[in-house]
């Protein structure tokens, strides 16, 4: 029988990981290639369900089967080696705690712990560890879908610079099924390279690894990208591109440069949209904080751009350092909005307003169709829920 695995949300990660966890579980978030859930499904078989918040349980069911045999994973954890081994000898009613916090169970409650034996693993914390842990998690990924597999060979007209493979002989650059590049330069001292499904990298594009484009996925002509980079599946990008994960469906086709930065889904940057991922004065980067409701000293010099999903930014904004906006703002006009910008906000530096439910949603059906995707009765029960709650 197929274990059944509850991702839980652990409470404090998933206040801090807003805006990102308005709109799905702390396990629904991409960093590397996959999702948190996805690379658990791949690591770690059997029927995965979610322990989320109240108003998100439609769309991310709960599915508990056994109070005592069910398997409880945080979702802000991702797998590793260590952390299999130890679940996979599990006891009912015991936990496994990683620098004194629990991070799995097995069974509702645990009245035993164990101390995870090896490396800790890869835990997402704070909305900066997405892109600042983005390196690890994508060669993971890469070292999971690709081992054993063969790529589509490289076009003649590329140029690759660097070792083609790993030492222990996995491939660095990896198209699947459909993908194409055509005149691209990669360049794999850094990172490795993966091209997913119907995926296509167009001619005069730079890439220095680790690049991980998902399936059905775009980069314009003449791009250049750094690592370490992730672009979710149906999303279209271009010009400067600089360690930045991008959830899905969402587009920075044009030129512009965002750096450092976490983009939701649906999210649209307009040409020559660019967001600064460094203050003038190289001074620590203070990041708005959903749960205290104050901007946080972060300790870091470099942050871009935080969006949060079906939000959009009209041709020409300009984003400052360690911008925060949240689930359905309409960002447009000359100047610099404030740093942290409300849900469903519509406006720009000359100040915002609250955007109507019904226009929102208007604009959300025609963008979502354009990908052939429906907004259902789930979606628009949540983003309902979030505007009423604001």
């Amino acid at each position: 029988m197929a274990n059944n695995i509850i991702l839980f949300d652990p409470a404090e990660e998933r206040d801090n990981l807003l805006p990102l966890t308005f709109t799905r579980p702390v396990a629904e978030i991409r960093i590397g290639i996959n999702t948190i859930r996805r690379k658990w499904e791949i690591a770690f078989p059997g029927n995965y369900s979610y322990k989320t918040q109240d108003y998100l349980a439609a769309k991310y069911p709960l599915k508990e089967e056994n109070t005592i045999e069910d398997f409880y994973i945080a979702g802000n954890v991702c797998p590793s080696p260590e952390l299999i081994n130890a679940l996979s000898s599990l006891q009912p009613g015991t936990a496994i705690t990683c620098n004194g916090t629990e991070i799995a169970r097995r069974g509702k409650k645990a009245e035993n712990s164990i101390v995870l034996d090896g490396a800790a693993p890869l835990i997402i914390k704070t909305l900066p560890d997405i892109f600042m842990l983005n390196d690890r998690a994508l060669i993971d990924d890469f070292k999971a879908l690709t081992g054993g597999r063969n790529s589509l060979p490289v076009s003649d007209t590329c140029t690759v610079i660097g070792d083609t493979t790993f030492p222990d002989g996995t491939p660095k650059l990896f198209l699947e099924p459909g993908a194409k590049a055509e005149g691209v330069i990669f360049n794999l001292n850094h990172g490795p390279v993966y091209i997913g499904r119907d995926a296509e990298i167009m001619e005069g594009t730079c890439v220095r690894g680790p690049l991980a484009l998902c399936d059905h996925s775009f980069i314009n002509m003449g791009s250049k990208i750094y690592g370490a980079t992730t672009i979710g599946p149906y999303c279209k990008v271009g010009g400067e591109i600089n360690n930045v994960v991008i959830t899905g469906y969402s587009n920075k086709a044009h030129d512009g440069f965002l750096g450092n930065a976490v983009i939701g889904e649906w999210c649209n940057l307009g040409a020559n949209c660019v967001s600064s991922n460094l203050k003038n004065d190289y001074s620590e980067i203070r990041l708005w904080n959903y749960p205290s409701r104050r901007f946080i000293h972060t300790g870091l010099q470099f942050c871009g751009l935080i969006m949060g999903d079906h939000t959009k930014a009209g041709i020409n904004t300009m984003f400052n350092t360690a911008t925060v906006a949240g689930v359905g703002c309409n960002i447009h006009g000359a100047g610099f909005p404030r740093t942290y910008i409300p849900s469903f906000s519509i406006g720009g530096a000359a100040g915002f307003s609250d955007l109507p439910l019904s226009k929102f949603f208007d604009t959300a059906r025609r963008v979502m169709a354009r990908r052939h995707v429906e907004l259902t009765q789930a979606d628009i029960d949540i983003l309902t829920h979030l505007y009423e709650t604001r």
